[in-house]
This record gives structure tokens, C-alpha cells and sequence, in this order.
């Protein structure tokens, strides 16, 4: 490979939802801090293109690929071929010395790509039950990160590292007080944050529309942030206006640690993403896995937080709204049951993954790269050397071995 740049340049192919972009998006962020040039690999979807609307300092790329789905095969490949060229294409002006895949249809173009100008590969499967892009893409990689230990056991590559799923370093605990004055939320009254995945989830918001008028019998006092996607929140809006319940509905919202850190309890998807962040957050949750995920991956998602004590599990077939109501009034009243899950969540807390998976790269492009006599200047202003010896000054010397 014939990188004559300065600083290690890094490609990120995260698009396609919330659960591969925001992971992804974490780790771009501690590499740019370690003085990389990242590019960010999304596809144009609406939700990738609102979340990279505040990304500074780092190229983003867009990739004409779309998902593979039943009776639409002839355009998944058509998208393949063109997201390759445009890979192609991006790394000629500057050829990358990483490509790190974290999933989805995005994913493997990149990858192949890589290969053509000698970039060293690596993934990140964040969910139980690996993607079929990963599982594929597991054989080809110099080397995979996992969310979740039972992952390893279905990648077929010798270098796995179980890191957790990165979040990124604003989804901490935050007080709830402060959160909810934001969203214009009275700070004294409980928070039920309904959230459905980074596009909304019908299913949840049916779910939720059968169960308002029990609430309103059962705890009235409850506020309510619901995050509804694009084709629900008009009829939800109505709802809990004529039930005269407080709300504050959105379409899409960016702000999810702000969510979050209103949230006295969630109603969620199980996505891997979202379940890393409501961990970070220590906010209680009932599940409720996506029916029809591929390998009902969300469902395995959530009986791993459901059978430490982090979460309740409510099949979207089988959730009365008795039961709904039930749950979330145990969770958010029972101080004793919000202690216990709180304390289970901090177990599923993996505030290095991100750190851990730019360190692991940036490790091993220094034991592939010579190190040369020209030196830079790093974001900090500080005068650094040029190749490995660059990159070995940027990872923390905890991780050097």
C-alpha cells in the first residue's frame, strides 16, 4: 500500500440503522482524538444522514448500497456493485491503512475493498447472534470484536476479542432533573421513555395505544417521552391528548443520552446498540424484541440482559397492556426491584469498548508499519514521528504488550 500521509487513515463502514452507526461513530470519535483521519462509510438513509449532520473533522462517504431483502435481490446486488466502485474510488485519492466493518449491508464493500490496496480489515458484531454481513465477512478480516461472548463461537476467525458494544462518551448517567426541564418534562414526575429502535417501531407504538387508557386508570401521573418513528405519532399525539396524559412526542430525535437521562424506565427494541446504551444509563427497561429480526436475534438480545436481572422481556404477540402497565409500574415504584436492575445493568457497562477496539487497531498497524523519520503535529500541537512509531505514541501504554 502506498500511503505517503502523515496520520493513519482509518475507514468506518457503520450505515444503514442506528444499532451499526452510532457504535461506529464511538469508535471514530477515540480514533480522530488519537490523530487519525476518519472517514465515515454510511448509506443514505435518513437516519445516517441526520446523525452525521454534526460529525466535524472527519470525511463521511456515502454508499449507494441497500439490504438484502426477499424479492429485491437483483437491487441488493446492484447496490453491492456501485458501493464498491464508490469504495474503490474514495480509496484511491487516499488509501486506507484500516477498514473496520461494524455491520449491516454497509459492511462488506468496504471490506473487499480494502483488500485491493493491502489495508489491514477488522469487525465489530454488536448482537448475539451475528449478521449475516459479519458472519461472511468474519472469514475474510485480519480481526473480529464482539458485543457479547456467545457471538465468538459463530465468527469463523481465530482473533476475537469480546469488548462489549461502544457507546458514545455522552450516554452516562445524567441527573434526571436537569434532563427533563430540558424536554419542557415536569422534573418530579416519573419518565416512561418509549423508543422503538433509531426509526421508530410500530409494533411498540400499537402496543402502547392499547395500553394508555390503563395507565390513565392505573398511574395517570406518568409522563411520557415517545420517540415514534415517522408514520405513528400523529394518532399518538391525539391519544394521549384525549386521555389528558402528558407527552412529548418526536418523530426522530438525536438527543438519546438527553432521553435517556430523563428515563425513569424505557419501553425498547433490543437491538445491541440500544441495549448497550440503556446499560450505560443504568435505565431500567421492558423489552420488547423486534418479531421478524433475521435469526430472531433481538429476542436472544434480550433474555442475556432478562436473565441477569437487567431487563423484563414482553413478547410484542403477548403483551396485554394489563401486563405492560403491571411491569412498568413495578419497575418505576418498587425502589428495591429499580436497585437490583440498576445494579445488573452496571454489569453489561462497557465504557472502554470503544477505546479498546481504536487501541487494538492502532496496535497492530504499528507492528505492521515502518517507522520513518518525518514527524507531524498531533491535534494537541505536540510533534509526533510518523509511522509506527506515530502510532505507538497515540495507544496508551496499558495496551502495548
Amino acid at each position: 500500500m502506498n500511503n505517503t500521509h502523515l496520520n493513519p487513515s482509518i475507514a468506518i463502514a457503520c450505515g444503514g440503522t442506528g444499532g451499526h452507526l452510532f457504535p461506529g461513530i464511538a469508535v471514530a470519535e477515540k480514533l480522530f482524538q488519537r490523530d487519525c483521519e476518519v472517514t465515515l462509510m454510511i448509506s443514505p438513509k435518513e437516519v445516517d444522514q441526520q446523525a452525521v449532520k454534526n460529525i466535524s473533522g472527519m470525511n463521511v462517504v456515502t454508499l449507494p448500497a441497500v439490504g438484502l431483502q426477499r424479492g429485491a435481490e437483483l437491487a441488493f446486488l446492484r447496490g453491492f456493485g456501485q458501493s464498491w466502485r464508490a469504495a474503490r474510488k474514495s480509496f484511491k485519492s487516499r488509501p486506507p491503512n484500516a477498514v473496520i466493518a461494524m455491520g449491516g449491508f454497509t459492511s462488506a464493500p468496504p471490506v473487499l475493498a480494502a483488500k485491493t490496496c493491502g489495508a489491514r480489515t477488522f469487525l465489530h458484531e454488536s448482537n448475539t447472534i451475528p449478521g449475516r454481513a459479519n458472519r461472511w465477512l468474519s472469514r475474510v478480516v485480519n480481526r473480529a470484536f464482539v458485543g457479547f461472548p456467545s457471538a465468538a463461537e459463530r465468527l469463523k476467525n481465530s482473533r476475537i476479542t469480546v469488548t462489549g458494544t461502544p457507546v458514545r462518551p455522552c450516554f452516562r448517567p445524567r441527573d434526571a432533573r436537569a434532563c427533563r426541564i430540558a424536554l419542557g418534562l415536569d422534573p418530579a414526575r416519573p419518565v416512561i421513555l418509549v423508543v422503538g429502535g433509531s426509526q421508530g417501531a410500530t409494533g411498540i407504538n400499537q402496543m402502547i395505544l392499547e395500553a394508555l387508557p390503563v395507565f390513565c386508570t392505573m398511574a395517570p401521573h406518568f409522563q411520557w417521552l415517545h420517540l415514534a418513528g415517522p408514520n405513528d405519532a400523529e394518532e399518538l399525539k391525539q391519544t394521549y391528548a384525549e386521555l389528558d396524559l402528558s407527552a412529548v412526542i418526536h418523530n426522530f430525535f438525536n438527543e438519546m443520552d438527553l432521553a435517556l437521562g430523563a428515563a425513569s424506565a424505557a419501553v425498547s427494541r433490543a437491538g445491541a446498540s440500544s441495549l448497550a446504551e440503556l446499560a450505560a444509563m443504568r435505565v431500567p427497561s421492558v423489552l420488547v424484541p423486534y418479531p421478524i429480526a433475521t435469526d430472531d436475534h433481538q429476542r436472544h438480545n434480550a433474555l442475556a440482559f432478562v436473565e441477569t436481572g437487567a431487563a423484563r422481556l414482553l413478547e410484542q404477540k403477548h403483551g396485554s397492556p394489563e401486563l405492560l402497565a403491571r411491569t412498568l409500574l413495578d419497575i418505576i415504584e418498587n425502589e428495591d426491584v429499580r436497585e437490583q436492575m440498576q445494579k445488573a445493568l452496571s454489569l453489561w457497562q462497557t465504557p472502554r469498548a470503544a477505546d479498546e477496539i481504536a487501541d487494538s487497531v492502532l496496535t497492530e498497524l504499528a507492528a505492521k508499519m515502518p517507522v520513518t523519520g518525518r514527524s507531524s503535529r498531533s491535534r494537541s500541537g505536540t510533534a509526533t514521528v510518523t509511522g509506527a512509531t506515530q502510532l505507538a505514541s497515540a495507544i496508551p501504554e496499558e495496551v502495548i504488550v
